[in-house]
């Protein structure tokens, strides 16, 4: 449906064990204790590693196919040293895969004229099938605007309303590009060896980029889905009924423990800064799952760093190379292997 070859050789993490109304955010005292299971860690730089071996495999076969590189165009608008760091992080796994790059800089005070000007010089190169805008832009600048000027065939990062309400839609055609960070999620969940059809999963988070398309992702792969958000009463009941987690608010080690599921799968999409003297940069990433807390109730959990976000990058190389092969009549290569025979239940 929305698109990966997967040979997930690893046992599935989730037992079959039986199965929170809280505001997020809120403080509450904890549940009652749970039972001591295995937990399996769930390696997102390994995970990555093989998404961008096979892409480079597939780039090297394009190129004697069909005489085509792909090619990825990235803009970057201002002086910001984060945006900087990432798009340094793509354009590196960009040329290790095989890519043409094509890198654009433009000063803080570009006008939003100028940014939809170099917009439409790549809309218009043969030989770039990517593009990406680094956000936030400065502003001056209508991000959406923006955003809505790249071509949907072009649309490396999924984000269009095109490519969205294709893959939220049952049958017709798929999206030609998806969300990076809910695409590696799935790739995650899939080569862990977690089984998602017909399994209970929360959502933790509703935003255009991360919860929405994720909870999309797992309704196509057959899971029963349920979001949880800012303004759900209590997650607690929700979770401790969820054979997959995905936790996607922002909230630094929010989610404890002893709210979950024993045997339960936890993707942690969230990135957030504590203080940490002993750290040599005075902080360290955590993400909105109490790490410690979840050894020994999760069959499998992703850290951070090290899980989800390299993922992201991996999946915006396999993006564009879905694009190259759109633009020459090959077809997409898919995030899950499909059945044999196709569900048309509702």
């Amino acid at each position: 449906f929305f698109g990966l070859q997967c040979d997930a050789q690893s046992p599935p993490c989730l037992p079959v064990t039986p199965g929170l109304h809280m505001a997020i955010g809120e403080h509450v005292e904890p549940m009652e204790a749970t039972p001591a299971v295995s937990t399996r860690l769930i390696d997102g730089k390994a995970i990555a590693g093989q998404v961008r071996e096979e892409v480079k495999n597939e780039v090297e076969q394009l190129k004697q196919e069909k005489s085509v590189i792909p090619g990825l165009a990235m803009i970057l608008v201002g002086s910001r040293q984060d945006s900087a760091s990432y798009v340094r992080n793509k354009e590196k796994a960009a040329k290790e895969v095989g890519f043409h790059v094509v890198h654009v800089e433009l000063p803080e005070t570009a006008s939003q004229e100028e940014l939809l000007g170099e917009v439409a010089r790549l809309n218009g190169d043969p030989a770039v099938h990517g593009i990406l805008v680094q956000l936030p832009l400065p502003g001056q600048v209508d991000e959406a605007a923006v955003l809505r000027a790249i071509r949907v065939d072009k649309d490396a990062d999924g984000f269009l309303a095109q490519n969205i309400g294709n893959l939220c839609l049952r049958g017709g055609d798929p999206p030609l590009a998806v969300p990076c960070t809910p695409a590696g999620c799935v790739e995650l969940l899939l080569r862990s060896g977690v089984e998602v059809a017909g399994r209970h999963a929360v959502v933790l988070g509703r935003s255009n980029l991360n919860g929405m398309p994720m909870s999309q992702m797992l309704q196509a792969m057959d899971a029963t889905v349920t979001v949880c958000h800012s303004r759900t009463k209590d997650v607690r009941p929700f979770l401790k009924d969820a054979d997959i987690v995905v936790a996607a608010i922002g909230s630094q080690e929010y989610v404890k423990g002893s709210w979950l599921k024993p045997g339960c799968a936890v993707i942690d999409v969230g990135i957030n800064c504590v203080d940490d003297a002993t750290k040599k940069a005075g902080y360290r990433l955590v993400g909105d799952v109490d790490f410690g807390s979840a050894q020994g109730v999760a069959g499998c959990i992703t850290p951070v760093p090290g899980g989800v976000g390299p993922m992201t990058i991996a999946m915006l190389v396999k993006n564009t190379l879905n694009l190259a092969r759109h633009s020459v009549g090959l077809p997409l290569i898919p995030l899950r292997r499909q059945p044999d025979v196709e569900a048309k239940e509702a």
